[in-house]
């Protein structure tokens, strides 16, 4: 081993370290106990079910209705802010006057931190004092101050827990997609003026493809961030009522604190940790794909 490989092993090497206790045992302990009935007040490391308990995740009604209500989270959330970002990057790149002052208070609430953010809509969305309902009130929306039930109607509970993750990642989307555009030569932009492409086809045949590998990337970190969302959903909802906005998360937490059953949270988890890899996969290899072209 040369010098330098054994320097960058040394300078690896706590980081390594640090993944093997704080990742990979943990993971090789999830694993171990979704294959267990385990008790959690007795001392016994539980009795061996082999795959009983992941059979019985995937033919669980409110498993699959968990996994519905994540994807319909993910899906929703992750296109709108894809949108919104992209609109508000594209205009806070023209540099227009007092583009700073704007970006500064778009990217305010990144600053919130997710727990804060969901009690802040919780009173926003109250159907008795909450300020959106007074708002669709004043504007003659609705007929009363109450006519909306956001967070106790199961036809709107997961939509709000939507709403409240859309205002509070929008901002990542719009920084990194932010990012990405000023990153695109000015060149390409000049030449295309100079070959009379309208502002339709500049963003379609130069904007878009320029920033396909930053969409990619930021498309995968906030699937990955907001199929495992918790603290926004339990905050507002906990998964209610009626199980309507119950998403993976809230499911795996109640079923081991709450039901105390190890062995099927583990299964579950694993399911789940599969379940991103096997998406992460796919955005990578899409990525590349970009990238080559």
């Amino acid at each position: 081993m040369t010098k330098e490989a054994k320097v960058s092993f040394l300078f690896f090497a706590p980081a390594g370290i640090f993944m093997l206790i704080f990742l990979l045992f943990p993971v090789m302990l999830l694993i171990k106990d979704s294959f267990f009935q385990v008790d959690m007040i007795s001392q016994d490391s539980g009795t061996f079910v082999g795959i009983s308990n992941y059979i019985e995740s995937i033919t669980s009604d409110r498993f699959l209705g968990a996994t519905t209500n994540t994807l319909i989270y993910v899906v929703v959330a992750v296109s709108a802010e894809l949108l919104l970002g992209l609109f508000f990057a594209m205009l806070l790149n023209t540099g227009f006057k007092g583009h700073g002052f704007v970006r500064t208070i778009l990217l305010s609430p990144l600053m919130i931190a997710p727990l804060v953010s969901g009690l802040i809509w919780k009173f926003m969305l109250n159907s008795q004092f909450g300020i959106v309902n007074q708002l669709l009130y004043d504007f003659n929306i609705t007929s009363s101050r109450n006519a909306i039930q956001w967070l106790s109607d199961d036809r709107t509970a997961l939509l709000s827990t939507i709403i409240a993750d859309i205002w509070l990642t929008t901002p990542f989307m719009m920084l990194v997609l932010l990012a990405g555009l000023q990153g695109i030569p000015v060149t390409l932009y000049e030449s295309a003026k100079i070959d009379g492409a309208n502002k339709i086809k500049t963003f379609f045949y130069i904007t878009l493809p320029s920033l396909l590998p930053v969409l990619v990337v930021a498309i995968l970190i906030r699937t990955v961030d907001a199929a495992r969302t918790f603290d926004i959903v339990w905050v507002l909802t906990q998964g209610g009522p009626a199980n309507s906005s119950e998403v993976l998360s809230t499911y795996m937490y109640k079923t081991l604190t709450r039901y105390g059953e190890v062995g099927e949270s583990s299964a579950m988890a694993v399911l789940f940790i599969i379940l991103l890899l096997l998406l992460s996969s796919y955005f990578l290899i899409s990525m590349f794909k970009a990238n080559k072209k």
